[in-house]
């Protein structure tokens, strides 16, 4: 299990990608074939613009709580395969860390949905790692917006710099 230390949480907020709006996404995302959204509400944004990710995880909390029931009815709706699994906040546990780099072992069959229990805040660094080249990578920044990152070599190298550190 990978454990953020207090001293990290600065490094962490220090944006990678591109922040975008609600309707530069949806603009971006129409042209990307292999989306991987991390997060409720970004999740549930490009679901009700129907557009799918190809997986996304998920806790069904927001900052203010338990997602609405309209958000968690639409995420449920989506994915042929659900998995769960645990993961501590301020964490990235060896399960989640799995279960993701099995997602992309079978990028083929798509319309997956992992499920946290607990919290998924730094699921996007095993993503960002584990991901290759040609997807498209997906999560909120609270009251900032949205994060559209690619898994270029130099965004590895800084998610391995974090990894290594944890």
């Amino acid at each position: 299990m990978k454990v953020l230390p207090e001293g990290l949480r600065d490094m962490l907020k220090g944006q990678m990608g591109r922040l975008v709006d609600e309707k530069t996404l949806i603009d971006i995302l129409k042209n990307e074939s292999r989306i991987v959204s991390i997060g409720d509400q970004v999740t549930y944004t490009i679901l009700k613009n129907d557009i799918e990710p190809f997986f996304c995880i998920v806790d069904y909390h927001t900052r203010r709580g338990v997602c609405e029931e309209e958000i968690v009815d639409l995420i449920k709706s989506y994915a042929k395969k659900a998995i769960g699994v645990k993961n501590p906040m301020g964490t990235i546990s060896d399960d989640l860390w799995k279960v993701i780099e099995s997602a992309f072992e079978e990028l083929g069959s798509g319309g997956l949905r992992i499920e946290v229990e607990g919290e998924e805040d730094l699921a996007s660094l095993a993503v960002i790692y584990l991901a290759p080249s040609d997807v498209t990578i997906i999560y909120g920044l609270p009251d900032k917006g949205v994060l559209v990152v690619k898994p270029t070599n130099d965004n590895k190298a800084k998610v391995k710099e974090v990894l290594d550190m944890m």
